[in-house]
């Protein structure tokens, strides 16, 4: 991914509404949601969830398609996963395999695996 395609994508997520969608759409996963339960769920009104999503088709970040008379929209989970690489492709000097497995969150952690968090007695 290219810095200004990156920046294209946080600037879209870079607005309550829209990160609140885009979140919503990752937490349902890639069977996606129509368009009217996005709506109730983030609690906006149509013209403004249609501008919302609009943003985020134009970055690349979600994709829609009809079925019947609904529209579903779906996060383009690679587009995700390559937002996430640029932003810690060069984590640990350029070696995230040091300090990043796929299970491992936050990514706060990446660099400073000594600083976790000790359990209080």
């Amino acid at each position: 991914m290219e810095t200004k395609e990156a920046v294209t994508a946080l600037a879209a997520l870079a607005h309550e509404t829209r990160l609140s969608i885009f979140r919503l759409l990752v937490q349902v996963g890639p069977e996606g949601i129509p368009v009217g339960q996005i709506g109730e769920e983030v609690k906006v009104a149509p013209a403004t969830l249609s501008f919302h999503l609009k943003e985020l088709s134009h970055a690349g970040l979600i994709s829609s398609r009809q079925e019947s008379r609904f529209i579903f929209y779906t996060v383009n989970f690679e587009r995700m996963a390559a937002i996430m690489t640029f932003l810690t492709q060069n984590c640990c000097q350029g070696m995230p395999q040091e300090c990043l497995t796929v299970a491992e969150t936050p990514l706060s952690s990446c660099c400073d695996t000594n600083s976790k968090a000790k359990p209080k007695e």
